[in-house]
């Protein structure tokens, strides 16, 4: 991998576009494939008859909640552990509702599996949106939608037929269901945090940004390289049991200038300040800590580095992989 040395952060040495290779079956590979066949036909059924049917129907958020979960069953991907900043383990229940995202919110989650999107369905039915390194704006889009793009060369301008808005506009428009949004705006491998974008600076100001991080075991499961759906499903049905380690920051607001973002982070690593794609004179002061606070928190929660990487050197980084892949 010496060739793609070019595509670690300078700082680190982190490189988070690298695929995860996954450990070889060896004596287990019988089970594996017994595993992949009997779940396929049933993975296959549980989402076409959710996507196609049960989403149109009126079965309110309990209903597309529990066939969501359907979903992440059939190959036994398991919800094992929740930490909330400020929250000791074991008291969340006796916690005022205020520590945990929900209406009226904004979740800034991790990107790097399709699992990210399912699982913030399940739990929080939120709406979902695509982030843009160069827009303050998003693109609403739907969970299917947020599942393919996770599978999908990343995109460094919004398309010409992209309907942009405001994060403060879905807030109002769906006040009863927190907006999702994906501020890496590109899929990692969970080995680092990439530059948050700049659509997070269109929240109103009493809006709460809740940073979530999501963390799987094996972690495998993630997809760093667009179009590996092949791949993906074989990783994801041929394994006994998958588990996700879920970590929710404390929630922050857009700060006026002058006062700074609310909530304290820790230092911001100089890498990662290089990397935003929108010219960095364009933004305030507290602008500027709003997005390094989201960026620290989920580099903390997930036990990782920011890196001074991006949109940009994820699709240099694609057209060597593919380039290279196809002399072999």
């Amino acid at each position: 991998m010496e060739k793609f040395t070019q595509f670690r952060d300078r700082g680190s040495g982190i490189a988070p576009f690298l695929p995860i290779p996954t450990q070889p079956a060896g004596f287990q590979l019988p089970l594996r494939i017994f595993l992949f066949c009997f779940r396929l036909p049933l993975f296959i059924f549980v989402c076409v008859g959710y996507f196609l049917v049960l989403q149109w129907l009126p079965i309110g958020s309990l209903g597309k909640k529990a066939s969501l979960w359907c979903i992440l069953g059939v190959p036994s991907i398991w919800w094992i552990d929740l930490q909330v900043d400020g929250v000791r383990k074991g008291s969340l229940s006796t916690q005022h509702r205020a520590r945990l995202p929900g209406p009226g919110s904004v979740i800034a989650s991790s990107f790097t599996s399709p699992i990210d999107a399912v699982y913030l369905a399940a739990i929080f039915d939120p709406i979902f949106t695509a982030s843009y390194p160069t827009s303050r704006q998003v693109e609403q889009i739907s969970l299917f939608q947020a599942i393919q793009r996770t599978f999908a060369t990343p995109q460094v301008n919004p398309p010409p037929t992209a309907r942009l808005v405001d994060l403060a506009t879905l807030v109002q428009k769906y006040p009863g269901r927190p907006v999702v949004t994906f501020p890496e705006c590109t899929p990692t491998n969970a080995r680092g945090i990439l530059a948050p974008s700049p659509s997070l600076l269109s929240v109103a100001p009493t809006t709460k940004i809740f940073p979530v991080s999501l963390r799987y075991t094996p972690a495998d499961v993630v997809t760093p390289l667009p179009g590996s759906y092949l791949s993906f499903l074989w990783t994801l049905l041929s394994k006994p049991t998958h588990c996700i380690r879920v970590r929710i920051a404390e929630g922050v607001v857009r700060a006026t200038e002058g006062e700074g973002a609310s909530s304290s982070r820790p230092p911001t690593d100089d890498s990662a300040s290089r990397s935003l794609e929108m010219d960095e004179t364009e933004l305030t002061g507290a602008e500027k800590a709003l997005l390094d606070n989201v960026g620290d928190s989920l580099a903390r929660l997930g036990r990782v580095r920011r890196v001074g990487l991006g949109v940009l050197e994820k699709r240099a980084f694609v057209r060597m992989w593919t380039k290279t892949r196809r002399t072999w």
